[in-house]
């Protein structure tokens, strides 16, 4: 490997060039005008945006899916073979794809891992001997070899949902018809599940809250040496039924989704071990409770052992239950409880079972994210301090070493190296003038890091294990014919601060100004969205939608508030139980901040967020009428028993046990008090936060005599979005604050 490493790295470093973006277009004569079709255009202004960079198991080729420059959201297959030192499109999604239209499923898929706008390959899959690669476009599967020949695997009108090649890469295998198939590679595919069950019945599939909020999208796992395989057996009988009606432009689909809504029944998830052929079933012990999420599920590296997380409902706990995969009996290996009572415990993907037996995990259990071993029954800190570790990126046994991303400053993210036994300090591995992101190669020896500031959009390179770059991915210069480099010379760099909340803690804002005259006062474009999770105040690339804002003449303004995450236990903590409380409280803060500056105009403070933001939007109007001047409210959640189980419940508690919760958070009970312009805008096809969120405070509002406007999306589904809808939502929202003359002062 070390071998194979060095030859990347001296092929890499002088050959390595972007096969595309390189355009033959000449500067204009006079710089163009950044509008919001242009920003939603292509090629995108962010410049390229590289998917999915991996190394193929012989280290032979580079390989990763890259957008193209007139169509930013389809993408291609691209490889750079380190023997030729060459770029080429191994696979062109226009080429072999067919252009027919994806089973709902797929859809509905897409819709879970957010990438439901993309066209093209979304993703692909090496063999493991590094022959070829396995490709899924259009709802089929093909076999792309490096000599150029592509082999269709299947021809079907339906979709061959969540496809893998085995670990050795002996077998194919895929869901259809909600069973799973598999079969070797080139043979013909066979169903391995059992036919005739009930509708209910789902084979080989993670179920709806597993895609949407645990972020685990598959539903089987391929044993080490392809001798077995795990295969989730999930019965959605008990499942409420929503009927959604994706209203579109020229009809209604009517669909009975299973959905599990806040406070009812989960689907009952099983796991067997099976063998490839589906001789061989055992049915794995996940105790007499089935009321439980399976979070994780993971083969030992030897494949002795099938290690499966358990959470308990109230995600309080989570159980790492060790299994015999020839019989499916389990123990407990270790609990992991919550940091605190009033609180949960966070899935992640932070953790890595080694060699030796031993387990790497991340944990919030000091109050702050960090890294542990387990070993022997005994549990050994790797990380420490104030500054939460956020991600793992790699692990090298050889070396003893691991790589994880961790914040510094708050606002940024950074790449560091430590040792597996504890000794020793970390290593900066990233520049601090970046903020960060990085994966590694399997064995932890080549990084990837993906990098950005607020003047330079993101720029992705290849490193060795110590951080020392060898080749750039994507340098993405804003220069020459960047898309953006003719925008550079309105571009504006945010400010930063720090307001205290209520209880003293610091609360970062970021601010955008327009060019502005002396002794005039400006309106603010106050973004926020205020939920458990996103941290939207980084020192990251903030793209060109901000951009156009301040050009317009608007302040633009974002702060953080108690519930986000990077920042540990306590400061997520406030929103446990208490939705729509604490987070309301700190907007409002810097409401009131920005009304102390002399260049804001009180009165033209105006409020937008989409999904949760849009909640935050509601609940802000309501409790403080007159504070803002208008305010926007994309695809809202307005009552939380609306909205699913393990999200919700996670932090509100069952609505069953705790009802008054619930009705404090809910945005309907109060949205009589709205006094201030409201749009309300939202997807009339939503499959995540429904659309019956909005009708009915369409309904509260008309039926209370209390004036709004809206925007509906015939068709659309959460993400409203595209190359002409995108700038259809914006212009509209500009045009709302222009008719309540939230403007900027004449003359600008």
């Amino acid at each position: 490997m070390r071998s194979v490493l060095a030859a990347v790295a001296l092929s890499l470093s002088t050959c390595l060039t972007s096969p595309v973006w390189a355009q033959d277009a000449a500067m204009p004569d006079t710089a163009p005008t950044l509008s919001f079709e242009r920003v939603f255009a292509s090629p995108g202004l962010d410049g390229p945006a590289p998917r999915q960079v991996k190394l193929a198991p012989d280290g032979r080729y580079l390989t990763l899916l890259r957008n193209r420059a007139d169509d930013r959201e389809r993408y291609d297959l691209w490889g750079y073979d380190i023997e030729s030192r060459g770029w080429r499109m191994l696979v062109d999604s226009e080429k072999l794809g067919s252009g027919r239209e994806l089973s709902e499923d797929e859809k509905m898929q897409r819709e879970r891992a957010r990438v439901g706008s993309l066209k093209g390959i979304i993703s692909y899959q090496w063999a493991s001997d590094g022959s070829g690669v396995l490709v899924p476009l259009d709802g089929d599967l093909f076999l792309a070899k490096l000599d150029g020949t592509v082999t269709q695997l299947t021809d079907t009108e339906g979709t061959e949902l969540n496809p893998k090649l085995s670990s050795i890469g002996g077998y194919v295998s895929f869901v259809r018809d909600r069973r799973l198939w598999t079969g070797p590679v080139g043979a013909e595919a066979q169903p391995i599940t059992p036919a005739g069950e009930a509708e209910a019945i789902r084979w080989g599939e993670a179920e709806f809250v597993a895609q949407e909020e645990m972020a685990r999208l598959s539903g089987y796992w391929w044993s080490p040496d392809d001798s077995r395989i795990v295969v989730q057996r999930t019965d959605e009988a008990s499942v409420g039924i929503v009927t959604r009606a994706a209203i579109g432009a020229t009809g209604t689909k009517v669909f009975d989704q299973r959905y599990p809504a806040a406070g009812t029944d989960n689907a009952v998830v099983e796991l067997f071990v099976m063998n490839p052929d589906g001789s061989g079933s055992v049915k794995v012990d996940l105790g007499p409770n089935l009321d439980i999420y399976v979070a994780r599920v993971d083969w030992a590296p030897d494949g002795s052992a099938i290690y499966v997380q358990r959470q308990n409902r109230a995600q309080t706990k989570t159980d790492m239950l060790k299994v015999d995969p020839a019989t499916g009996a389990s123990t407990v290996w270790f609990t992991e409880n919550a940091a605190r009572p009033d609180y949960w415990v966070n899935l992640s993907d932070n953790y890595r079972f080694l060699k030796d037996g031993s387990l790497l995990w991340w944990s919030e259990r000091d109050g702050y994210g960090h890294f542990y071993r387990y070993a022997g029954g005994q549990w050994q800190q790797l990380t420490d301090g104030t500054s939460s570790t956020t991600s793992l990126v790699g692990v090298d046994e050889a070396a003893g070493t691991f790589t994880y991303q961790a914040t510094a400053d708050v606002l940024t993210q950074q790449i560091y190296r430590a040792r597996l036994d504890a000794t020793g300090e970390a290593e900066l591995l990233t520049d601090p003038a970046f903020t960060n992101s990085a994966s590694m190669d399997g064995a932890g020896r080549l990084l990837y890091v993906t990098r950005s500031n607020p003047a330079q959009p993101p720029q992705s390179y290849l490193a060795m294990p110590d951080g020392k770059r060898v080749a750039w991915i994507e340098e993405n210069k804003v220069a020459g014919d960047h898309p953006y480099a003719s925008f550079l010379a309105s571009h504006v760099t945010p400010e930063y601060g720090t307001i205290p909340a209520e209880d003293g803690t610091p609360l970062h804002w970021m601010m955008l100004k327009p060019a502005m005259e002396p002794g005039k006062r400006y309106p603010v474009f106050f973004s926020h969205y205020g939920g458990p999770g996103p941290q939207m105040v980084t020192k990251g690339w903030g793209g060109a939608l901000a951009q156009f804002i301040v050009d317009k003449g608007y302040i633009y303004f974002v702060l953080d508030n108690r519930g986000s995450a990077n920042r540990g236990v306590d400061f997520e903590q406030p929103l446990y139980r208490a939705m729509g409380t604490a987070e309301v409280r700190d907007q409002k803060a810097g409401a009131e901040y920005l009304k102390t500056l002399d260049f804001v105009d009180p009165a033209k403070i105006a409020i937008y967020g989409w999904s949760y933001g849009g909640y935050m939007t509601l609940k802000q109007l309501e409790a403080d009428p007159g504070l803002y001047a208008a305010g926007i409210s994309g695809a809202p959640v307005t009552r939380w028993e609306l909205y699913d189980t393990h999200y919700t419940e996670r932090y509100m508690g069952d609505p069953r046990e705790v009802p008054e919760a619930y009705e404090k958070a809910s945005a309907i009970p109060y949205a009589s008090k709205i006094s201030d312009p409201l749009l309300l805008i939202h997807g009339m096809a939503d499959d995540n936060v429904v659309f019956e969120n909005s009708s009915e405070l369409i309904s509260v509002l008309q039926e209370s005599n209390t004036p709004f406007e809206m925007m509906l999306y015939p068709g659309y589904t959460h993400r409203v979005s595209g190359e002409k809808i995108g700038p259809h939502v914006w212009n509209s929202i500009m045009r709302f604050l222009a008719a309540h003359k939230v403007t900027p002062p004449v003359g600008d």
